[in-house]
């Protein structure tokens, strides 16, 4: 446990803390949010002894742990494994099992464990720096922003670990969905003051705002209270009869103390303008293929059309080919076969991280976000730096003098600038804290055009997903659903992968069983989960594209039945025997789509429950603790 008692810091002019006090008691995991540039980060450096504080003190018991993820790549070892087994303690130094489980938990590849660390990745070294960190003997662990550079199936496998996780955990992430899946608590830093309290991120906000509502409601009593009991001394000051009176009322105003009104604190605001569409869709893929290098093809036969107003997400482990997908899309690339095609009402707008090059560097803001706006209107173009948070003279700043985040948001401002129809949105709020992110997805909600969308984000993928584009190892597969069915209905394949020795042989727990070298049993889990995929995926698919079937023929059947009834009352006789021939092909359609997902869904529960079965088998038999 740590204890914070009246922490003040500030930089120059700017006060990040003034006199916080809060405890971090045994088994609490606490989430940290707070805008950017409130001192989250300053907070951690704090504890770890990295920053001093302007005054107040931080209490940790003696030989307390504290592990937090090094900013400093800094290597040792001749392979993966051992610079991760590196951090072992060192009376558990003979559990590789744990180090591999952590690392694919991760996202490592069996080939990865015997890289040298240094041929790794960017990403690839931070998150074995986050591994290290993971599989150390430590009692509390500080995590800043530690989805960063993971994926949707790595940052599940974290969340997880961390659910579990049996000492003290302070978490900074942008990621709303991740931290409540995770923290016990969540500790605010808020107009230079911290409050913590027990719950999720919901909880903590809903709080704040209440007691921000009731200050606003009592200062603004209070300034009318004062405002009558000046006006009464001033008007019988010089009334000796009520003399008692006026000092009565000098007394209570000295008392009574001043409230400042409270400081607006900037929020980023998105309102996409919207071009009208007056097309069913808004694009169409065949049979698209794509490749860097001939022997790895990462889109294959892709097809999908994307109705005007369909949110559709794209999701799977980084490096499978999302980016290039909304690349094509955008027009960026072209494809190698195949064909993509809109109508020439669609007006899309193309959100990726690196279009930062793209902006000028000698513009200003205002020029930058301006020169989208095809009105030209001054006026709106300073509405929409300021909803990106430049505001007064940071509008007048230049481009090259910008931070990446900054960069981001203006480019964000001009999507907002350029009437749309169609939002293709690339890993839109790594550079959000989490209140911007709300923000965001309010505007997407409200967007009355397509939007197409790569995310980690499980938040976006609960609120907004209606279709989904899965890229899952090899394959690619359109889902149609929401995120919570397609998780229940089908799932993610890596997840089956939970500990280091998970897949042995179906004879798992018996005598004869052999004694299987590691290398062997990364090859057998690969091919059971090979195998589970080749048999479950085609059953997946069809069951998924029967369900639409039969929700489409549903409510076409509902639309017939109210187009009787009104044909009835015009007694239309013809329009009648027309439409109920209608319905009767309809009916007979949904009972042989459910003739056909009756024996289909049997036999995928039989088959998925085989492969659970064996895999569970191979989890007890690894038999390890998070």
């Amino acid at each position: 446990m740590i204890i914070v008692d009246n922490l003040s810091k500030s930089y120059g002019k700017q006060g990040l803390f003034d006199s916080i006090s809060f405890k971090v008691n045994r088994k609490e995991r606490v989430g940290v949010v707070g805008r950017n540039g409130h001192g989250k980060t300053t907070l951690f450096r704090m504890i770890t002894g990295e920053e001093e504080p302007d005054a107040g003190t931080i209490t940790k018991p003696r030989k307390y742990r504290i592990g937090y993820v090094e900013q400093w790549l800094k290597f040792t070892e001749p392979t993966v494994l051992a610079e991760a087994a590196k951090a072992l303690p060192h009376d558990a130094h003979n559990e590789i099992w744990r180090v591999e489980k952590v690392l694919f938990g991760l996202g490592f590849a069996a080939a990865d464990l015997e890289k040298r660390p240094t041929e790794l990745s960017g990403g690839y070294q931070v998150r074995l720096n986050l591994a290290k960190v993971l599989v150390g003997d430590f009692q509390m662990l500080l995590l800043d922003e530690p989805s960063n550079y993971l994926d949707i199936t790595s940052i599940r496998w974290l969340e997880r670990f961390l659910a579990a996780w049996p000492g003290e955990l302070l978490l900074i992430t942008h990621d709303r969905s991740f931290m409540d899946n995770v923290v016990t608590h969540v500790l605010g830093i808020h107009r230079r003051k911290a409050r913590k309290v027990e719950g999720d991120t919901g909880k903590y906000y809903e709080q704040i705002a209440a007691e921000e509502e009731i200050y606003e409601k009592t200062r603004i009593n209070d300034e009318r209270k004062m405002k009558e009991m000046d006006l009464f001394i001033t008007r019988f000051r010089a009334k000796a009869r009520l003399g008692g009176l006026v000092q009565s009322r000098v007394k209570s105003l000295e008392k009574m103390e001043k409230r400042e009104k409270l400081e607006m604190i900037k929020t980023l605001e998105f309102a996409f303008a919207e071009k009208p569409s007056f097309q069913k869709y808004a694009l169409d893929a065949s049979e698209v293929s794509f490749s860097f290098t001939p022997d790895r093809p990462l889109i294959r036969n892709f097809s999908i059309s994307v109705g005007a107003r369909d949110r559709v997400f794209v999701i799977g482990r980084n490096g499978r080919g999302k980016t290039t997908l909304l690349r094509l899309i955008a027009g960026d690339l072209d494809p190698q076969s195949g064909q993509i095609s809109s109508p020439q009402s669609v007006a899309s707008g193309y959100f990726e991280q690196t279009h930062i090059s793209t902006l000028t560097e000698s513009n200003t803001v205002l020029e930058e976000i301006g020169s989208a706006d095809p009105e030209g209107d001054p006026k709106r173009t300073r509405f929409i730096a300021g909803g990106m948070m430049f505001e007064g003279d940071d509008a007048l700043k230049r481009i090259r003098v910008l931070s990446g985040g900054e960069k981001s948001r203006v480019l964000l401002g001009k999507l907002i600038a350029t009437p749309l129809n169609l939002l293709l949105l690339d890993e839109p709020t790594n550079h959000l804290d989490i209140e911007s992110n709300d923000a965001l997805l309010e505007a997407l909600e409200a967007f009355d055009g397509a939007v197409i969308m790569v995310t980690h984000n499980e938040m976006f993928l609960h609120a907004l997903a209606e279709r989904l584009v899965v890229f899952d190892n090899d394959d690619i597969v359109v889902y149609e659903g929401g995120y919570q069915r397609f998780l229940d209905r089908v799932g993610w394949r890596d997840e089956v992968m939970q500990g280091p020795i998970a897949n042995l042989p179906p004879t798992v727990g018996s005598e004869e069983r052999p004694k299987w070298t590691p290398k062997e049993l990364r090859r057998l889990r690969s091919e059971v989960i090979a195998d589970r995929s080749r048999v479950l995926r085609p059953l997946e698919t069809r069951i998924a594209a029967i369900e639409k079937s039969v929700e489409t023929h549903d409510a076409s059947l509902r639309e017939l039945n109210g187009e009787l009834v009104k044909a009835s009352e015009a007694r239309q006789g013809s329009r009648v025997v027309e439409i109920s021939k209608a319905m009767h092909q309809a009916k007979k359609t949904i009972d042989a789509l459910l003739e056909e997902l009756q024996p289909l869904s049997g036999e995928y529960e039989v088959k998925k429950a085989e492969f659970d079965a064996r895999l569970r088998a191979f989890d007890e038999e690894g038999g390890s603790e998070v």
